[in-house]
């Protein structure tokens, strides 16, 4: 008996497949984005502003896509900044086989608090998360200031302006990866 391959399954690949081969978007277009992406957290995240200050440096997806049935992946373009000023550009992607179902845009920063983690991210050639340093996914209550709270692990990363439905949130083995812009 023969397996029929789902569609939504298919098309996923295929943007993974391709969006990850493309070409980055420009750095003027990247930058622009972060910028609102940092605006929009700002908004969304109380104390948000003071929490990138105090931070060592901050990655920044502002639209990181997410899909799939069964099979599913994701992907987004973005900056890693220190003291305010992008130092580098990255992409980061991610494969997953398993019960899951709906697409989904985000945005994703990823703080560094210790500067042997921002380090050994910089240092990296492709990044796994998981595997190369363990991320906490924060989960913040409606009104509670994130400045306020105490981070005893070295990196952070917040979920915000979700878009669509998503079943799944991980960014266990999310892989990051430098790239360079047009």
């Amino acid at each position: 008996m023969r397996k029929r391959l789902n569609p939504l399954s298919i098309m996923m690949a295929a943007i993974l497949l391709f969006g990850s081969c493309a070409m980055a978007e420009p750095a003027s277009v990247i930058e622009a984005k972060v910028n609102e992406a940092i605006k929009q957290f700002d908004k969304e995240v109380k104390g948000g502003e003071k929490f990138l200050s105090k931070v060592k440096g901050y990655l920044v997806f502002p639209s990181v896509v997410k899909g799939g049935f069964v099979i599913g992946g994701e992907y987004g373009e973005g900056a890693l900044r220190v003291n305010g000023k992008t130092l580098h550009y990255y992409s980061m992607a991610s494969g997953s086989i398993g019960f899951q179902a709906g697409l989904q845009k985000r945005s994703v920063i990823i703080a560094f608090v210790s500067e042997s983690a921002l380090k050994n991210f910089i240092k990296s050639d492709g990044w796994e998360a998981g595997v190369d340093g363990a991320i906490t996914v924060v989960k913040w209550g409606v009104g509670k200031d994130i400045s306020s709270i105490s981070y005893e692990k070295p990196i952070y990363a917040f979920v915000y302006g979700a878009k669509g439905l998503m079943y799944n949130l991980t960014l266990e083995g999310t892989k990051f990866t430098r790239i360079i812009p047009q």
